[in-house]
């Protein structure tokens, strides 16, 4: 039920004319004739006076079509689009209030609507797009107090958004206290800030640990990919993502260990003797390589706690010592290579 129709019931249930209602309101009749018909909306600031007039609240008097399926909703927002395209901007803006005045409870609706609004404006460059400003800013306000997380995170995203694009960064860093510490976005976003402050060598820092924090990431996906490949006995896939894994490393400058040593489980699971030495030795040979990344250019801002001697000395030795696991291992047992390797420390199966 439209605003215009809620206005006709009840004046209607109150035994008023339209001519009434116009005298009392200061308005003319033809503009109540008007609103019932649908063909305009009561200026705001009648709002309050109409549902006072009618004997209703203002809730009922915005609110009777608050539940708006996600279909109806979807097709406005295809309607928003469309128009944008045939009509001027101010025309859409006329329209766009029309709907969220109708719908003010549908927090999809109204984020959407003005986020399409928004950009399209900042698109074109309005020579006088500050006379929209107050509405966006409410509307985004509004569905920042729904109580839907999603929306509310969408909505602090669009006033950042609002506030970078008028390169007022100290009110955009404010809606940065929405999304989480975990977010990854939060860091983005206050990385942009910090670039656009002068605040250079934060910047750089947080990028840093992003891409940190994405190789860590990728690489554990594409580790989960490969055991599912494993799982169903897919040797091919396998092997197609641990060169996957392996150019991972090398791209995000982790060192030769880093990309060498994805190889081994493979090899072990085919028992391919020369492969398997090769990644041994490699291994070994190139363990110091196993923090490369705390040196790389790539993370020049971040700070990494020094890998020591003594802890690159502990390393080694697990290493041999898994090296020497007969029982993995059992099909290297009678190769002579692998026994000076692991310094005749293999353990013989009885």
């Amino acid at each position: 039920m439209q605003v215009g129709t809620i206005i006709r019931k009840y004046r209607k249930d109150k035994n008023l004319t339209q001519e009434e209602v116009a005298k009392r309101l200061g308005v003319t009749a033809p503009a109540v004739n008007k609103w019932e018909n649908g063909y305009s909306l009561p200026d705001i600031s009648l709002l309050s006076p109409i549902a006072r007039l009618l004997n209703i609240s203002i809730d009922t008097l915005l609110s009777h079509e608050k539940e708006l399926s996600n279909g109806e909703a979807n097709r406005l927002v295809e309607e928003i689009t469309k128009k944008l395209e045939s009509e001027s901007i101010d025309e859409v803006f006329q329209w766009m209030k029309q709907r969220l005045m109708e719908y003010p409870n549908c927090h999809y609706l109204t984020l959407w609507l003005t986020r399409i609004f928004d950009s399209q404006r900042q698109m074109i460059g309005l020579p006088q797009e500050e006379k929209y400003d107050a509405y966006i800013l409410d509307s985004y306000t509004r569905v920042l107090e729904c109580d839907d997380v999603e929306m509310k995170d969408a909505a602090a995203e669009s006033l950042y958004y609002f506030y970078m694009n008028k390169e007022q960064y100290e009110q955009a860093e404010q809606y940065l206290t929405y999304f989480s510490q975990e977010n990854p976005e939060r860091k983005r976003k206050q990385a942009m800030i910090c670039s656009k402050t002068g605040r250079k060598d934060e910047a750089y820092k947080a990028y840093e640990e992003l891409l940190y924090g994405e190789y860590q990431s990728l690489n554990k996906t594409f580790h989960n990919i490969y055991i599912l490949a494993l799982e169903e006995n897919d040797y091919d896939k396998a092997h197609m993502l641990v060169d996957k894994i392996q150019k991972l490393a090398h791209l995000f400058e982790f060192g030769e260990y880093h990309e060498i040593s994805p190889a081994l489980e493979l090899a072990t699971l085919e028992k391919n003797e020369t492969e398997t030495l090769h990644i041994m030795e490699r291994m070994l040979t190139n363990l110091e390589s196993i923090g490369a990344f705390t040196k790389s250019s790539l993370y020049s801002h971040m700070t990494f706690k020094a890998i020591s001697e003594e802890s690159l000395t502990e390393v080694r030795q697990g290493l041999i010592k898994g090296f020497c696991d007969g029982g993995t291992y059992a099909y290297l047992k009678e190769n002579q290579r692998w026994r000076e390797l692991v310094g005749g420390g293999g353990k013989q199966d009885s």
